[in-house]
């Protein structure tokens, strides 16, 4: 996937959704663009006169393109807080920012509260029996496409695998799969039209969704904290560290983080890779020549291909220098994780696919700092597992057209990959 068509500093606009529409060879091209011309440039808010609540009009934010920038101010959560909102550009109503992306968006004492009581949730025997779960989830959802020859490897493979592990864990029932699948779609769309139809407005469609998912938590919830069992969500509600345990609002924004960045992402890096070594026959071969040995190093070149979160967002909370450039308290940046895994400063030839790559210090978890993904480990276990099944069951497998982008910037998503392999019966 090299950079192709050429764009101008005057063409590039990240706050227009146009441009996220773009091929991937553009939008890498305007990326390589700003590293090399304009590593922080400034842009204008997005403004959405439509909007059925009404959203200030911002002073704008700095992009934030390099390795270097990105992983300083993760590094320094002092300087750049989180609380002020990490998944939208917009200064979106407290409750909003509470009620969708939970911990994400908090900054210590509270971050580090929450954190310890969900990581105690996950004990090493619950560690242990959802990696278990892993090898059959993966097992069975290859076994259910292996005699069709083709698919859609997104909704039909990539999509199945973290959905159900995330539901089992939490104890949501198998007939209510099918909305959180749904609700998950919806909430990181960014409005994407095969998502959110109709007269619908975004935002309308993206509350409605949390609130269902929301709605599920809570029932859940009263049913756990009544009638316990081994499953995370009994965990949460009925332990306490130190005598704290998390309320109703902190239980439920932790499930809708969890079923949206622990599905959409791993969704998202497992369509990535097939597309990818679909476009790399070479490595695909080296891959299947010795699973064992190059699963981990694959893994980790998949998810800094195909960097799932493209940005988090981070706000300065006292006047300080950054490479240079004066920032004031209040300001925004937008940390732009997918631009900072193809910065040649840190990647040799960063645009050559390799899953021998090392060192490979990508960002696609987040850089290192109290916010680094909580679910890493978790998401490279699913990779390398899928994969592994895939190549032992349906070793021919590739992607037989072109990936339908998701029309976002927030998350680099897949919303459809078909792809083609020899029957098994």
């Amino acid at each position: 996937m090299q950079p192709s068509a050429r764009l101008t500093l005057d063409e590039i606009d990240l706050s227009d959704l146009e441009f996220w529409a773009r091929p991937w060879s553009e939008r890498e091209e305007a990326f390589t663009l700003l590293r090399n011309e304009q590593p922080m440039p400034f842009f204008a808010e997005p403004v959405d006169e439509s909007s059925p609540i009404p959203l200030p009009v911002g002073p704008g934010y700095y992009a934030l393109t390099r390795h270097q920038d990105v992983t300083e101010v993760s590094r320094h959560p002092d300087l750049f807080c989180s609380g002020k909102g990490a998944v939208s550009i917009i200064d979106m109503p407290i409750e909003m920012v509470e009620y969708f992306s939970g911990m994400i968006s908090t900054d210590n004492p509270r971050h580090a509260r929450l954190r310890r009581i969900v990581s105690n949730a996950f004990n090493p025997r619950r560690v242990q029996a959802i990696e278990d779960s892993i090898e059959t989830v993966a097992h069975d959802v290859v076994q259910s496409v292996r005699s069709k020859g083709s698919c859609d490897f997104v909704t039909e493979v990539a999509a199945p695998l973290p959905l159900k592990i995330i539901c089992d864990m939490m104890g949501v029932p198998e007939s209510q799969y099918e909305t959180v699948f749904r609700c998950s779609n919806v909430i990181l769309s960014m409005g994407d039209p095969e998502y959110v139809t109709g007269d619908q407005h975004p935002i309308e469609a993206f509350l409605a969704a949390g609130a269902e998912l929301t709605g599920i938590m809570q029932e859940l919830g009263e049913l756990r904290r009544a009638n316990p069992i081994d499953d995370i969500t009994s965990a949460l509600v009925n332990s306490s560290i130190d005598g704290e345990s998390l309320t109703d609002q902190e239980l439920a924004s932790f499930f809708v983080l969890l079923v949206t960045a622990g599905n959409e992402t791993t969704r998202t890096a497992i369509a990535h890779g097939l597309n990818v070594l679909t476009e790399n026959p070479d490595q695909m071969a080296l891959w299947q020549s010795d699973v064992p040995r190059y699963t981990a190093s694959a893994v980790e070149e998949i998810v800094r291909w195909a960097s799932p979160v493209i940005w988090m967002r981070r706000t300065v909370t006292q006047d300080t220098v950054l490479s240079g450039v004066e920032l004031h308290e209040g300001d925004k940046l937008l940390l732009f994780y997918n631009s900072a895994n193809r910065d040649p400063e840190v990647f040799d030839d960063p645009y050559r696919f390799d899953i021998t790559r090392d060192p490979n210090p990508h960002l696609g978890f987040g850089a290192a700092g109290p916010h680094f993904c909580l679910g890493a480990h978790l998401a490279r276990r699913e990779i390398g597992v899928m994969f592994r099944e895939l190549f032992s069951t349906i070793p021919d497998i590739h992607a037989s057209g072109p990936a339908v982008q998701l029309r976002s910037s927030f998350v680099n998503g897949i919303k459809h990959l078909p792809c083609e392999f020899t029957p098994v019966s």
